[in-house]
Parts: C-alpha cells; sequence; structure tokens
C-alpha cells in the first residue's frame, strides 16, 4: 500500500529541552556525513525541500521535527519524523563536532517519546568504524534502532549485498541478532512503503514496539 502523508515542520531546537512537548511517537533520523540524510526524509514525504539538502557537512546543526499525519483534517499527526545532526563530520570544527555529539546524544538518550532511531550508511561503503561505533553506543544504550542503506542506485545488486553482509558479519561478532535492516535510494524511492511500513506497524500495534 502507498503512503499518503501530510507533513509539516514543527521547530528546530538547539538544545534537547527545547523540544516539543508531546506525546505522539518520534522516528528519528541520522548518520554519517553526506550519506544523503535530508534526500531520505524528502523521498520519504514526498515534499522536495522539507529537509535541506547541501553538499557542506554539517548542514543539520539543530534538531529538527516535523509533524506527520496520514489524514490531514486529524487534530494531532500520527507521529513525529526527527532530523537529528549526524555524526563523523571532517569539515567542521573539534567543538562542532562536540556541540552536534552533545545534542544529539542527550536526545537519544532522554527522549521518553523516541519510538525507534533510523541509522542511515553509505552502501556503497564496507564496514566503517564511526557508524559501527555509533549503532554500539545505542546498543549499549538500549536505544531501539534500525539500519538504513541510502543510495542502492549507485551499486549493482551483488556489490550492495556484499557490503550489507559485510555489516552484518561485523556486527553478530558482539551482537546476538541484527537490527531491522532496509534498503533504499531517494532517487529512485526505493525502500520507501517498506520503511513506512514498519513506522505504521509499529504505531498501530502490529509490530512489537522496539523498545
Amino acid at each position: 500500500m502507498e503512503h499518503l502523508l501530510h507533513t509539516e515542520f514543527v521547530k528546530s531546537s538547539a538544545k534537547y529541552t527545547e523540544c516539543p512537548e508531546t506525546t505522539v511517537p518520534e522516528y528519528a533520523f541520522t548518520g554519517r556525513s553526506n550519506v544523503g540524510k535530508s534526500s531520505l526524509i524528502n523521498m520519504l514525504t514526498r515534499r522536495k525541500n522539507l529537509a535541506k539538502t547541501s553538499g557542506r557537512p554539517g548542514k543539520t546543526q539543530l534538531i529538527n521535527h516535523f509533524s506527520v499525519k496520514t489524514d490531514v483534517k486529524k487534530p494531532s499527526p500520527d507521529w513525529h519524523l526527527v532530523d537529528l545532526p549526524g555524526y563523523g563530520y571532517a569539515k567542521v570544527s573539534k567543538k562542532d563536532r562536540n556541540r552536534f555529539k552533545g545534542l544529539m546524544y542527550n536526545y537519544l538518550k532522554k527522549r521518553e517519546t523516541l519510538y525507534c532511531t533510523f541509522v542511515l550508511i553509505d552502501i556503497r561503503h564496507t564496514p566503517q568504524e564511526n557508524d559501527l561505533d555509533f549503532m554500539g553506543w545505542l546498543g549499549t544504550n538500549g536505544i531501539p534502532f534500525a539500519m538504513v542503506f541510502t543510495k542502492a542506485d549507485k551499486l549493482k545488486p551483488g556489490a550492495a549485498d556484499r557490503n550489507i553482509q559485510a555489516y552484518g558479519d561485523v556486527m553478530l561478532e558482539t551482537w546476538e541478532e541484527l537490527p531491522p535492516i532496509f534498503v533504499t535510494s531517494a532517487e529512485k524511492g526505493t525502500g520507501r512503503e517498506e520503511l513506512l511500513d514498519y513506522i505504521f506497524e509499529i504505531n498501530s500495534g502490529e509490530a512489537a514496539h522496539p523498545a
């Protein structure tokens, strides 16, 4: 089933404590520099410029909340999409990197309405240390997450499958099981319905709450 969403910007927050007061489920998106996060968010919502895309690493410097409804007439959103600052920015100062990290980690650890964090991973690369470290931190802190491989259109299927398998092999050296895995392409629209199905199944109670 194709999901039709009504998505609106809510607010940007420079501190975790400034995030909107809400009881609706939240789904956060983050990833390494230039992983294609804004493009994926725009593809999911079918809003061309909802999240601002940029070739400059570190563009997302705030916690950005967007309300998502399946019925525009509903008084409250079904869920919030949360665009988080990323990690692994080589072209910003150490001070800014630490600020992004503190902002994001405070949100991830303390936000009670956070249901799942989608960790975006560039499918073109073999396992990257900062991706593995970040997912390890999420696991250690009991924060539910799913892996979302981006830019699937940039590789042949065999090469993409090998890189996904490589991540799984490395993680299963220390993890009992893998989190949910999605394969996406913002350019082709690949993976949109599967990822949104997962969110809606959690919200409707058809899938277990990841926490």
